[in-house]
């Protein structure tokens, strides 16, 4: 599901098309913070994927359990190990009320939980996890797709996550307010398209005034959209796609039948095309093709 400005949504299927252009001429403007506007609509780069300016974004980190501003939140908190691909295990927390939504958005192909309690004693889980075990806490988006199209099987996946499980609930430091939990792996690749998925070419770096970008999608993992191009399986992270005047990009064969505006197109033939600057895996900076 994709979410546009002022609340819309659309559904997205493996095999439909996304068709949408950049309105020429128009500028990324800051998308505020915490559901308030930018009050002095800011432009922003467009390679950045918070679309922010700096108050905003200082703003938007106010009261983060990110930043280490809540602590203390009543609120119960999960610690979680999540795989992205071979030896990319991260650690992290997220509100209990939350459920797996934060593994959703952060595209975790396997996760667990191993523990819940208090926030603070869920930091120093984290903390614990990283020097004892060498867990980070964030992964680089750019590892991530670049192993999407070559994960090993399920079975292996799992024991991997299995492993650092075992260890990480054995540990001696391990906070006592803080309660263990058993593992039972969630596997998301069934969920985000990556059995099959083609290896991808290149990632968009950013949207420019009158760039399109146009696709087959077929696969999505947190915020990136892997579309089916002319030139091959392109990543778009649609963080790049807030703060832009989007519309409609009907097919080279016809109108593609957008069916909210900026959205995805509909099911128009036509081949893919991307006509703004995109990074070719490798880190070459390609221009508009």
């Amino acid at each position: 599901m994709l979410t546009w400005d002022g609340g819309r949504r659309s559904a997205l299927s493996w095999g439909k098309r996304v068709a949408f252009a950049v309105v020429d001429g128009s500028v990324r403007r800051c998308v505020g913070a915490r559901g308030n506007s930018c009050p002095l609509g800011v432009a922003v780069s467009g390679r950045s994927v918070g679309a922010r300016c700096e108050e905003c974004a200082r703003l938007d980190r106010a009261h983060s359990v990110a930043a280490d501003t809540l602590a203390d939140d009543p609120r119960p908190y999960s610690v979680y190990l999540a795989w992205f691909g071979p030896g990319m295990v991260k650690v992290g927390i997220t509100a209990v009320e939350r459920g797996p939504v934060r593994l959703l958005e952060q595209g975790a192909v396997v996760f667990t939980w191993l523990g819940r309690g208090p926030l603070m004693s869920a930091r120093r889980s984290e903390e614990l996890l990283r020097t004892a075990l060498g867990v980070p806490d964030r992964i680089a988006y750019d590892a991530k797709r670049a192993v999407r199209s070559a994960l090993p099987e399920s079975a292996a996946r799992e024991a991997e996550v299995g492993e650092l499980h075992a260890r990480a609930v054995g540990l001696d430091r391990w906070p006592e307010a803080l309660e263990r939990m058993p593992f039972e792996p969630v596997d998301h690749a069934g969920v985000f398209g990556l059995d099959g998925l083609d290896p991808a070419v290149a990632v968009v770096g950013e949207l420019v005034p009158g760039g399109v970008v146009r696709g087959e999608l077929v696969a999505a993992a947190g915020p990136d959209l892997h579309l089916r191009t002319g030139r091959g399986v392109v990543v778009l992270d649609t963080r790049l796609m807030t703060g832009w005047d989007l519309t409609g990009a009907p097919g080279p064969d016809g109108p593609g039948g957008p069916d909210v505006p900026g959205g995805p197109g509909g099911e128009g033939g036509g081949r893919g095309e991307v006509s703004v600057p995109v990074r070719e895996f490798g880190g070459v900076q390609d221009g508009l093709f």
